[in-house]
């Protein structure tokens, strides 16, 4: 009777240790986030700019996450394309992929352009004391096109070239295909090096809480919200922009596309939303937004890596929505006259150009330059514009972010669903994961 209770006793003050860290884990990951989100802002406000101590917590945790980023494109797409088994099937999937990527920008521009009209956020704006920012030259287009084919695969990967990885992804993956036999091994090792770092996004994961944390507290501590204040106008349409592109559009390409519910579509993306809001950054969450489609919402790797790292650098319904309130802001702002054809060179143009915006934090105000010159704005007043409105654009890059994010998980779930490439029963009982 004596040893079995100097066990129980033993491990009795294990016990207490152990529990805290079990309830940490069995909370749903997503929640974790939020509750780290919310923590963030509160101590943002209350400790004030000393919270900019502890960013670089958040800067580690998105270094983390940038640096699973190629490689994950890479075997995701390689693998993913190798297990179509027919080209046939990859240009479906591409087409239909491309078609949707377009179809939503250009209704994002159209909502940008429509809530800006609205409330009209340059009405009465003032630049008094503004520094001129610095505006990048438009990309020539024939130079794009080439630079998606690299010179050297090797050095694409490394200096982050994502449509170059995922041009040669692709070829690799064609290549599998057509040898047969032969490719098979190659096949099979692309598969587990990406189940691999699917692995490793989900230790990643885990530190998301501490890292968005750091992050919102930081920007909160040394912008503090009266950003919303000193940019309202346009912070709501942002906000506005955002929700409707997102519940509604987003939404509605999930029911009425993909014929499945809307809940257990946003239940299940709630950890690359998160993410997304608290980096502002598409590119860096993809990892995150590869893991939730495969594992939440039920959808192939084949399609989930195929069409997931395409819409990570094209698919930017927040960027072009934010482009075409901004354009608007600048009309507004100068007294320029617009007329119809005006209106319809501006949604053609910021759809073109949306789809080149760099999915980094504030990567929206680079292209803005290409859209302002088609209306006779000088570059000298977009410098103004751009003067303006970068020191509040974090928050509003962090709202945008969202919709770039709901975009790329929702035509997956469509063109999964198209191609019978989803388990419905997975994607409705989609939970915490």
């Amino acid at each position: 009777m004596t040893e079995p209770q100097a066990t129980a006793s033993s491990a009795a003050p294990d016990a207490p240790r152990r529990r805290p860290l079990a309830l940490w884990f069995a909370i749903p990951l997503w929640k974790r986030i939020l509750f780290a989100l919310v923590l963030g802002v509160v101590v943002g406000l209350l400790w004030g700019e000393g919270a900019g101590a502890i960013k670089w917590i958040g800067d580690l945790f998105v270094r983390l996450i940038r640096m699973l980023v190629v490689p994950l494109v890479f075997v995701t797409i390689a693998s993913g394309v190798a297990a179509l088994g027919s080209p046939q099937r990859l240009g479906s999937i591409g087409i239909k992929t491309l078609a949707m990527y377009v179809l939503t920008t250009m209704i994002a521009v159209t909502v940008g352009l429509t809530v800006a009209t609205l409330i009209a956020p340059g009405a009465g704006a003032s630049f008094a004391d503004v520094t001129p920012g610095t505006i990048a030259e438009a990309r020539d287009p024939t130079q794009i096109l080439l630079d998606i084919v690299p010179t050297n695969p090797i050095a694409a990967m490394a200096n982050g070239e994502t449509l170059a990885v995922i041009f040669f992804a692709v070829l690799v993956g064609a290549g599998v295909i057509a040898a047969g036999e032969q490719g098979s091994p190659l096949g099979r090792m692309l598969n587990s090096a990406s189940e691999v770092m699917l692995r490793i996004v989900g230790f990643v994961m885990e530190v998301a809480p501490f890292g968005v944390f750091a992050l919102i507290a930081s920007v909160v501590g040394t912008s503090g919200l009266e950003t919303f204040v000193s940019v309202f106008k346009l912070a709501i349409c942002v906000a506005i922009g955002a929700a409707v592109q997102t519940l509604i559009v987003h939404g509605g390409v999930v029911r009425l596309g993909a014929w499945l519910p809307v809940m257990p579509f946003f239940r299940g993306v709630a950890d690359a939303i998160m993410v997304g809001f608290s980096t502002s950054s598409s590119s860096a969450t993809l990892p995150v937004a590869i893991r939730v489609a495969e594992r939440n919402l039920g959808i192939s790797p084949p399609v989930a890596s195929t069409v997931l790292p395409l819409g990570a650098t094209i698919g930017m319904d927040g960027a072009a929505m934010y482009i075409g309130m901004l354009t608007l802001f600048a009309v507004q702002a100068f007294g320029v006259v617009l007329s119809p054809a005006d209106y319809i060179v501006i949604a053609l143009t910021i759809t073109i150009v949306a789809m080149g915006v760099a999915p980094v934090p504030s990567g929206s105000l680079f292209v803005l330059a290409a859209v302002l010159a088609q209306i006779g704005v000088t570059p000298e007043q977009t410098a103004i514009i751009v003067g303006f409105i970068l020191p509040f654009d974090r928050i509003l890059d962090m709202t945008r972010t969202i919709p770039n994010v709901t975009a790329d998980l929702a035509i997956a779930t469509a063109v999964a669903r198209w191609e019978r490439e989803i388990d419905v029963e997975q994607y409705k009982s989609s939970d915490d994961v």
